[in-house]
């Protein structure tokens, strides 16, 4: 019997999790054993998880779990350095040249566990099957409509925290920005990421214009996305992704005022991104990159944490059909991530 452990999420803010207790239901229906942790702050209540029957185990047990045991979070696990013999379900980051994607892949050969990164299932068209997409784009534009803000009047963007529900979220962008109406250009605007943040910023009013790969094809540079007030990057950094912001840019005569960097990956060799060097996150959103004029960037790594019921419902919606398929492990979307973990391993 395929054994799946739900684990809590041991990140600060992260309240998302990728199974809902009809999710888990159906798993125990079709015959899986299902263990899901405890979690001090899971937007889902422990109880739904309890009616349904699945296991109930302490927060962080899956350390200790049955060697058989599929290990199912989200973000990154804690960066102690310890051997991984477990087959792991998440969002690794380890496969674009990041530092600390080599760590955790030196983890799993110390330890002899598998990595299936929730990035790289994908269908037979190489289409991914499940993403949080949409509502990243979604949080992304928002926080970067409130750093906006914040530098119009004087300041930079406060933290930020969780918001129960998506129409929350639009009254508070919409009430913080009042009257000012920066233009946005969003590159990616045809994608999952791309369409949440169009959504966002038309729902608060904001003029968007939206690139997708048809205007990017040159190769650049692009002096468009210096005219515009807020830029959005919604593009996955991958090997021969145009730079958008060269480091000149810095220097440049510009309009530009804010960089939501949605994707999120300053560390990648293949960031289109070069005025900044690391992520943000929740207490510090922006991080100034030049005080003449003012230019900020927002680059939060867990955006859809934000609208953490909304996203993970959407998310495990989406997943739920392959979970019930983790009995043939070895085929299929699991059996493409596999290949995909075994070739960076080597």
């Amino acid at each position: 019997m395929t054994h799946i452990w739900v684990r809590a999420e041991e990140r600060p803010h992260e309240e998302r999790c990728g199974a809902t207790p009809e999710g888990v239901a159906r798993l125990l229906a079709a015959g899986y054993q299902v263990t899901v942790e405890e979690s001090r702050q899971r937007a889902i209540p422990i109880d739904g998880y309890r009616a349904t029957g699945a296991t109930i185990a302490p927060e962080g047990s899956w350390r200790t779990a049955p060697q058989d045991a599929i290990i199912f979070g989200l973000k990154e696990l804690p960066d102690d350095g310890t051997p991984l013999p477990h087959r792991h379900i998440m969002f690794g980051h380890a496969y674009k040249g990041q530092p600390a994607g080599k760590v955790l892949l030196d983890r799993f050969h110390a330890g002899g566990g598998a990595l299936y990164d929730l990035e790289y299932l994908t269908d037979d068209s190489g289409r991914r099957v499940a993403a949080f997409g949409y509502w990243a784009g979604f949080a992304g534009a928002a926080v970067a409509a409130l750093c906006w803000a914040a530098q119009a009047k004087g300041g930079i963007a406060a933290p930020v925290s969780t918001f129960p529900n998506s129409d929350a979220l639009i009254a508070h962008v919409a009430k913080e920005i009042g009257s000012g109406r920066p233009d946005v250009l969003i590159i990616g605007a045809l994608g999952r990421v791309g369409t949440g943040a169009a959504e966002l910023c038309e729902q608060v009013g904001l003029s968007v214009t939206k690139w997708d790969m048809a205007e990017t094809q040159s190769g650049g540079p692009f002096p468009e996305v210096l005219a515009h007030g807020i830029f959005l990057n919604c593009i996955l950094a991958r090997p021969g992704t145009p730079v958008f912001l060269p480091k000149s840019a810095l220097t440049a005569p510009r309009d530009l005022r804010v960089i939501g960097d949605i994707a999120c990956d300053p560390d990648s060799d293949f960031s289109p991104i070069k005025v900044y060097d690391r992520v943000t996150d929740w207490e510090h959103p922006a991080l100034r990159v030049c005080d003449d004029p003012v230019l900020d960037v927002t680059a939060i790594d867990n955006l859809p944490s934000l609208l953490p019921k909304e996203s993970s419902e959407d998310f495990a919606g989406q997943l739920l059909p392959h979970l019930r398929a983790l009995d043939a492990i070895d085929s299929g979307v699991w059996g493409r991530a596999r290949a995909i973990f075994d070739d960076h391993l080597r």
